[in-house]
């Protein structure tokens, strides 16, 4: 595609993303500043529909962009400015006030529905993913043959499970257990437990390596337990989205997705796998599963160390540069508040 071509469909995006109605040539031929006469900005035109950058709406003689248009837009022609010389910086620094250090929970919620207020669109966060780590292992008899094991994380979550053991422990040797594990295991994830345990089970104790067995296999099923959630705020704004609005079809698959959330979860398990900003289109691939829906995502931190994403769903049209800016820094943001001590 040439320089002519590029820039008269980078002039299409911008115009349709802010006006909401399919372009038509004579607008291109005032916006693009071209000497170029109608029938040359047709024929581009037809060009870039052949290529699937543009469709003709039936009621129109516009132009308005594919999902494929707008992936081109904004891989290759898309200029994001630094927050702080926009004025959506002090908005932003504002909403941000939100997301001071607090219990984790509220910090999230806030984070989706600081999304979704500056966006005007449907705000989604991740809540941090649970790590396999737990700093202090208890067993308790409860009876024989049956031990109740107390797994403290990290963040203070406590998951408590009773399991069967094949021989009847004295409350003596749990807690020498429990002293043993906390001193040479706590801190250290169940995998590395698991393998620690297959490469020393010949030198540790049958009553020790029996009790460690049983505290992974007890963390596995706590965490396997303990789903990912997801923190949705504004799906009510889609409906007013021309986009949207007039078509119940695209609006009932779309709160499905925010009801269901599983495939809403696997999307932003895909954001949380990249650094930076990730841009979702519509229909372009079985990520994002419908034609006229985009996500802004990015992960966020906890210390260093990936939990979790979130972003902003929206319409195809939307102004890709601010949800960029506004995704962006919230994602800091809430890296910040999550990480202090």
């Amino acid at each position: 595609m040439d320089d002519r071509s590029r820039t008269l469909l980078k002039i299409l995006v911008e115009r349709y993303i802010a006006d909401g109605q399919p372009v038509g040539s004579r607008t291109l031929s005032r916006a693009s500043g071209l000497e170029l006469s109608p029938a040359t900005i047709r024929n581009v035109m037809a060009d870039l529909e052949e290529l699937g950058l543009i469709a003709s709406p039936h009621t129109s003689a516009g132009r308005v962009p594919t999902a494929k248009g707008y992936r081109l837009f904004v891989d290759t022609m898309l200029t994001v400015r630094p927050l702080e010389t926009e004025p959506a910086a002090a908005e932003v620094a504002v909403a941000g006030q939100q997301l001071a250090p607090d219990q984790p929970q509220r910090v999230i919620a806030s984070a989706a529905q600081m999304l979704s207020n500056l966006s005007n669109f449907v705000g989604v966060v991740t809540a941090p993913r649970k790590a396999g780590v737990f700093r202090h292992i208890e067993f308790l008899r409860l009876g024989e043959r049956r031990v109740l094991v107390i797994l403290v994380a990290p963040d203070g979550d406590v998951q408590n499970r009773v399991i069967f053991t094949t021989q009847d422990f004295t409350q003596t040797q749990l807690v020498e257990a429990t002293n043993f594990l906390n001193t040479h295991y706590a801190g250290i994830t169940l995998e590395e437990m698991r393998l620690r345990l297959k490469g020393e089970v010949d030198s540790l104790r049958a009553e020790i390596a029996q009790l460690m067995q049983a505290a992974v296999d007890a963390g596995s099923e706590a965490l396997a337990e303990t789903t990912e959630q997801v923190v949705i705020s504004g799906e009510r704004n889609l409906l007013g989205v021309q986009d949207f609005g007039q078509d119940m079809g695209s609006l009932r698959r779309l709160f499905d997705l925010f009801e269901q959330k599983a495939q809403l979860l696997r999307l932003l398990d895909n954001s949380s796998r990249a650094e930076g900003v990730r841009i979702f289109i519509g229909g372009e691939s079985r990520v994002v599963p419908f034609e006229e829906l985009s996500v802004v995502s990015a992960p966020y931190e906890i210390n260093g160390q990936v939990v979790g994403t979130l972003g902003v769903i929206g319409p195809t049209r939307m102004a890709y540069d601010r949800m960029i800016q506004i995704v962006d820094i919230t994602s800091r943001m809430v890296s910040h508040a999550l990480s202090q001590k």
